[in-house]
């Protein structure tokens, strides 16, 4: 089975469109729809903004469902002046750019874990490569694969965002990727972390929010759509 976890609603509903035979779980008041798209089961969600939201969504649909692999995709910022709006990010890495226990002596980022501390969750190298090769493919946007930093704040200051990409060789920032990563890590699940990206070093002017959550919903399902059909 194939996990989706969506950080927009429209996202999900167009997914919900391309599935036969759904059905609807509420858990942990969370909606899953479950189904098949060309003979492949998939469970998709619309997990909320911010890390807590998407570990629990994560984690409630590794317990209920089972997935094989995870994918979660959604929007992120620009961290590096070469990525611009609807550029494609596919995650190598995912991280938490707001872990900070530096006060006792650990660098930024860094995750204590029981089996062993660390900062970088790998995305599944198969599954990263295939959505790579599916998103180079897209028209008028270019695609990268680096890593992708998560945090409970909106960084929308071009220094804070070239911070991150100063420390953490970020290419994109966003607010659930890192959590989906850690969830997966310590569930021995394949994830990848996929985003289209937003808004960059401009100012941004003449892009509607609400037309490009549109765009961007439309190449995520496509590149889900062909990954699926990929397998």
């Amino acid at each position: 089975m194939l996990g989706l976890i969506c950080a927009m609603a429209i996202e999900v509903d167009g997914i919900k469109k391309l599935m036969q035979n759904t059905e609807e779980i509420t858990y942990a008041g969370m909606v899953y729809t479950k189904g098949s798209i060309d003979g492949v089961e998939v469970v998709a969600v619309e997990c909320g903004i911010g890390k807590v939201n998407a570990a629990m969504c994560a984690q409630c649909m590794i317990d209920k469902f089972a997935p094989d692999v995870i994918i979660n995709s959604g929007v992120a910022g620009a961290t590096h002046e070469d990525i611009k709006i609807c550029d494609m990010i596919i995650g190598s890495e995912v991280l938490e750019h707001d872990m900070n226990t530096s006060a006792i002596g650990d660098p930024i980022g860094l995750i204590n874990l029981p089996e062993g501390n660390r900062t970088f969750f790998a995305c599944d190298e198969e599954v990263s490569s295939k959505i790579y090769e599916i998103c180079s493919k897209v028209e008028g946007a270019e695609t990268f694969r680096g890593r992708i930093a998560s945090g409970d704040l909106f960084v929308s200051r071009r220094s804070k965002r070239q911070l991150l990409n100063i420390r953490f060789e970020a290419l994109a920032c966003e607010m659930e990727g890192g959590a989906v990563g850690h969830v997966c890590y310590r569930n021995k699940v394949p994830f990848c972390v996929f985003r289209v990206i937003s808004d960059d070093f401009s100012k941004n002017k003449g892009m509607d929010f609400k037309a490009f959550s549109r765009i961007a919903a439309e190449r995520s399902i496509k590149v889900i759509r062909e990954y699926i059909a990929s397998l």
